[in-house]
C-alpha cells in the first residue's frame, strides 16, 4: 500500500479556488461559467480526467424541499444546484474525448423522495441537454438507495424496496484505523434508524464497518459536488459530510450517543429531568415499533403529544444536534478515509483516488441545516483537491472558527489513514475577489458571510473578530 502522500489528493499542497459572482441561479449559463473557473484556477494535470474514463459526480440530494415548507419551490437553499452540476459536466465531458462515461448519483435521506427531486430540479433536462451537447458520452441519474421509507410526521410507517446501486455494494472493515476506537460511547450509539443493536455491532472494540455504494468506490475520478450549508451534528456540511450519500446501509452510520453527558452520551446537551425522561421513554418506544409499521402508525398521533410535552425538534436540541456532539464527526471522517484508503472490492487501495470537491455557494443554507436551512445569498464556488482544504476554507467564509468544528479539528489531528499532511497556516486560497486570494489565516472576519449557526450551535462556532 502506499504512503499517505501517495493516496490523498492535495495531501501537503492544499490550494482551494474561491470564485466570486452572481449570488443568484437566474442566468444559469453564468453559474456554469463560474464553476468553469473555480476548476480552471486549481491548474490541475493535463491528464487529471483522461478519455474513456468513469468520472461520477456526487452532488447533495439530502431532501427534495426545505422540510418545513413542501414544495416545489422550496429547494434551491437546500441541494446542489443543477446548473453547478451542468458546469461539472460541461468541465469533464471535453475531456473525456466523446468516450466514457458520466454518472450523477447519491443517496438521498431514506425518507426522501428521488421522483419529486429529479421532478422540482429538472434533473432530467439538465442530463438530456448535456447529453445532446456529448453524444459520446454516457450520461446517467442513479439513486444510490437500497430502499425509500415513507413517513409521517418523521415516523416511518412502510417502505419502498429500490434497485439502489447496480454495481451493489463495497464491505470496508476500518477496524483499528477508524476514530471510534476506544471510543466511550460504544455500545450506546445510535444510527439511521431504531435498530440500534445492527448499529452497535459494526462499532464495537477493534471492529468498526462500513458499507459503501460501489459505483462512487469504482470511480475513477470523484467529483463532490455539495452545498454550502449549516449542520445541526457537525455544525457545517460541505466536502467531508457529503460522503454520507455513498452509503448503502446508512444504519452502520452512528450519528450520536444515546443519554445524557453524565452518561456518557450527546444525545442531549444538558442532564435534566425532562431529558433523561425522554431518553428513557423513547428508548423503549423505539423498541417496541422497530420493524412493525402498523404500530408505527398508531404511533404518529403520540409524537405530537410528545412534542407539546418535550418541545420540537425545530427549537429544541436533542439527537445530537448541537456543538456537543462528539461522535457523528468521527463518522464522516471515517468515510473519507474509507473513501481515500480502499477500493471497489473493499481492499486497500495502491493507487491514489483523483478527486475533487466542488461547492455549491450561490445560494448557502443558514440556520437549522441540512434539511431546514434559511437561504444565505453568497454567490461562490469553493473548489480543491483535498476535502478538509476546502471545508475549512468553507468554515472561514461562513464566518466560523474552525478551531471549534470537532469535525475539523478531529480531521487536522488524524494519525491513523489521515486525510491531510498539512496545517491551517498552509491552506492559500485563489481567488477572484482580492479579500480572499492570500493565506487563508489571514481572512478577516468583516469579509465573512456571517452564516447564524444552528440554534444548538449558537455562541459555539462563530469566529470572534
Amino acid at each position: 500500500m502506499g504512503t499517505p502522500t501517495d493516496l490523498i489528493p492535495g495531501f501537503g499542497v492544499p490550494l482551494v479556488s474561491v470564485e466570486q459572482g452572481a449570488a443568484t441561479y437566474g442566468d444559469g449559463p453564468e453559474v456554469v461559467a463560474m464553476t468553469r473557473r473555480a476548476l480552471d484556477a486549481l491548474d490541475l494535470a493535463s491528464d487529471f480526467i483522461r478519455p474513456g474514463e468513469k468520472v461520477v459526480l456526487k452532488p447533495n440530494w439530502v431532501k427534495e424541499h426545505d422540510e418545513r415548507h413542501p414544495g416545489p419551490d422550496q429547494w434551491e437553499h437546500v441541494v446542489t444546484h443543477p446548473a453547478v452540476i451542468e458546469g461539472v459536466i460541461r468541465w469533464v465531458a471535453p475531456l473525456l474525448h466523446e468516450s466514457g462515461s458520466i454518472i450523477i448519483c447519491d443517496a438521498p435521506q431514506t425518507d426522501s423522495s428521488f421522483a419529486t427531486l429529479r421532478k422540482y430540479c429538472r434533473l432530467d433536462e439538465m442530463v438530456a441537454r448535456c447529453q445532446q451537447d456529448f453524444p459520446g458520452v454516457k450520461i446517467a441519474l442513479l439513486d444510490l438507495r437500497p430502499e425509500e421509507w415513507h413517513a409521517v410526521d418523521g415516523v416511518t410507517v412502510s417502505k419502498t424496496e429500490l434497485p439502489g446501486d447496480p454495481l451493489g455494494s463495497t464491505h470496508v472493515r476500518l477496524n483499528a484505523d477508524s476514530e471510534f476506537v476506544r471510543f466511550h460511547g460504544l455500545g450506546k450509539l445510535y444510527g439511521a434508524s431504531y435498530n440500534m443493536a445492527e448499529t452497535n455491532e459494526r462499532h464495537q472494540e477493534e471492529t468498526h464497518e462500513y458499507m459503501l455504494c460501489r459505483t462512487p468506490m469504482d470511480a475513477d475520478v470523484l467529483i463532490n459536488i455539495p452545498k454550502l450549508k449549516c449542520h445541526k451534528k457537525v455544525g457545517l456540511t460541505c466536502a467531508l459530510k457529503n460522503l454520507v450519500g455513498i452509503n448503502a446501509n446508512k444504519n452502520w452510520l452512528p450519528h450520536h450517543t444515546e443519554g445524557t453527558p453524565d452518561q456518557g452520551g450527546d444525545q442531549f446537551p444538558t442532564a435534566t429531568v425532562k431529558a433523561k425522561l425522554e431518553h428513557s421513554l423513547m428508548g423503549k418506544i423505539k423498541k417496541v415499533l422497530f420493524g412493525k409499521h402498523i404500530l408505527s402508525k398508531l404511533f404518529v398521533p403520540l409524537k405530537k403529544v410528545g412534542r407539546l410535552i418535550f418541545g420540537d425538534t425545530q427549537k429544541v436540541v436533542r439527537s445530537g444536534n448541537w456543538h456537543g456532539n462528539d461522535t457523528c464527526w468521527r463518522m464522516v471522517v471515517d468515510l473519507n478515509k474509507c473513501l481515500f484508503y480502499f477500493d471497489g472490492s473493499g481492499a486497500p487501495r495502491t493507487t491514489p483516488r483523483r478527486y475533487l470537491a466542488v461547492v455549491d455557494g450561490i445560494v448557502g443554507g443558514e440556520g437549522n441545516g441540512p434539511m431546514a436551512p434559511d437561504p444565505k445569498a453568497c454567490g461562490v464556488i469553493v473548489a480543491g483537491q483535498n476535502p478538509l482544504a476546502v471545508d475549512t476554507v468553507c468554515a472561514g467564509l461562513m464566518g466560523f472558527d474552525w478551531q471549534k468544528v470537532r469535525m475539523l479539528t478531529g480531521a487536522f489531528a488524524v494519525n491513523r489513514k489521515p486525510v491531510s499532511g498539512f496545517k491551517f497556516d498552509d491552506i492559500t486560497v485563489r481567488s477572484n475577489d482580492p479579500r480572499w486570494s492570500r493565506a487563508l489565516s489571514r481572512f478577516e472576519t468583516a469579509d465573512t458571510y456571517h452564516f447564524k449557526p444552528h440554534f444548538g450551535w449558537v455562541n459555539h462556532v462563530e469566529r470572534k473578530s
